[in-house]
């Protein structure tokens, strides 16, 4: 089925559809931006889909320059050398072209290239976000070309301390892009085992974000249905890679998950955020191996959702044994490693990354309080696959 071309306004302005990317001069117009700044990174650079979005803008007759020297887990580096080049170049907005990696690196660009204070001030703690000057954070418009992290729809990034070895999640309302072009047709060339690993980070978005405490129902309401349309349509979009609809279904669910978890995350994201910073390693792909474990963890807080999210997904069983079963499952059928022994990742450092899990901003929203030695629990049976252990 081929889905609608159609605009709506939540949780900002969004233009879906197949073929949207030809609007991105629109975009530029409608914001006010003559001289953008179009942020990648290093790898998506070299793609066609990036040359193809620059000769748009090229026959538009607009000016920009490209910055692309943004890694995998983004870093204070990528963000201060972006700045830089923003106001060398004289820009007057940003073009954040990517996966969540990219765009969390184009956000922070357009949000710093108008502060006085350094990146680390801005970190979320407290009240930290209200020492930004708004008037000095530039538009931005998001593409994503991968269904993951949601980031186009989000008001913070997730930023690398390579002194600390840990991320660090820099958060403004003004760093929500003003606009975001979310074109199908941009992830036809990913390849099956980034799909799965980015289809999945998704679902554990909706998934921490509906069992996190507290009442919410409009989110709890965006996430079930995120989860929904994720399990119908990410094994189709993995197998069949060239499957619009199923391209497109879940750039959707990939957003509804970032706008569910203004509720709150939980003690995957935790684990994984360092896992990144330490072993550099895609963070989808670290949050699709915890999520067992971590939903075994809390099983005694989160049972009575998870016998609802089984009627949603129509399961046999009931609970949270047979939504662990099924993503266990899922993750089998996409290719997707059981354990994090089998990406290279050990527990020598495991009660350290219990403790810097536990700093983490994730961790107050998870569905039951957990300490340092809960979390380094829960690392270490995901690093051996001793799920009942826990």
């Amino acid at each position: 089925m081929q889905l609608a071309n159609t605009n709506w306004n939540y949780p900002t302005t969004i233009w879906f559809g197949n073929g949207r990317i030809n609007e991105i001069s629109q975009a530029c117009q409608k914001l006010g931006i003559k001289n953008p700044l179009f942020v990648t990174d290093e790898g998506l650079v070299k793609l066609d889909i990036v040359g193809n979005t620059i000769n748009i803008l090229k026959r538009d007759g607009l000016n920009f320059t490209v910055y692309s020297d943004v890694q995998g887990n983004p870093t204070e580096k990528n963000v201060v050398e972006g700045v830089a080049h923003y106001l060398k170049n004289k820009h007057d907005g940003v073009i954040a072209f990517g996966g969540g990696s990219a765009i969390d690196a184009a956000k922070t660009i357009a949000f710093m290239s108008g502060q006085t204070r350094s990146l680390w001030d801005f970190e979320d703690v407290g009240d930290n976000w209200s020492y930004a000057d708004p008037a000095g954070i530039a538009p931005i418009i998001a593409i994503p070309t991968t269904a993951g992290t949601g980031s186009e729809v989000g008001r913070a990034s997730v930023i690398l301390d390579e002194e600390l070895h840990t991320k660090k999640i820099i958060f403004h309302p003004k760093m929500l892009p003003a606009i975001v072009i979310s074109d199908p047709e941009l992830t036809l060339g990913l390849p099956p085992h980034i799909t799965a690993w980015t289809g999945v980070d998704a679902m554990v978005h909706a998934i921490e974000a509906y069992c996190a405490p507290g009442y919410h129902p409009m989110a709890d309401g965006i996430a079930i249905e995120a989860i929904r349309i994720i399990a119908k349509y990410l094994p189709i979009a993995v197998k069949d890679g060239k499957n619009l609809e199923a391209r497109g279904q879940m750039l959707v669910a990939a957003s509804m998950g970032a706008t569910a978890f203004q509720k709150g995350l939980g003690s995957v994201h935790s684990v994984a955020h360092q896992l990144g910073a330490i072993y550099n390693k895609q963070h989808g792909l670290l949050n699709a191996i915890i999520l067992p474990y971590a939903l075994k963890q809390n099983k005694v807080a989160i049972e009575d959702r998870m016998v609802h999210l089984s009627k949603v997904l129509g399961l046999e069983k009931e609970g949270t044994d047979a939504i662990i079963d099924y993503i266990i499952g899922l993750r089998k059928e996409l290719n997707i490693p059981h354990i994090l022994k089998d990406i290279d990742i050990n527990t020598d450092n495991a009660k350290e990354i219990g403790e810097m899990a536990f700093k983490d901003p994730s961790t107050p929203s998870n569905a039951k309080p957990v300490n340092a030695k809960d979390l380094e629990q829960l690392f270490r049976a995901a690093v051996t696959g001793d799920i009942n252990g826990l």
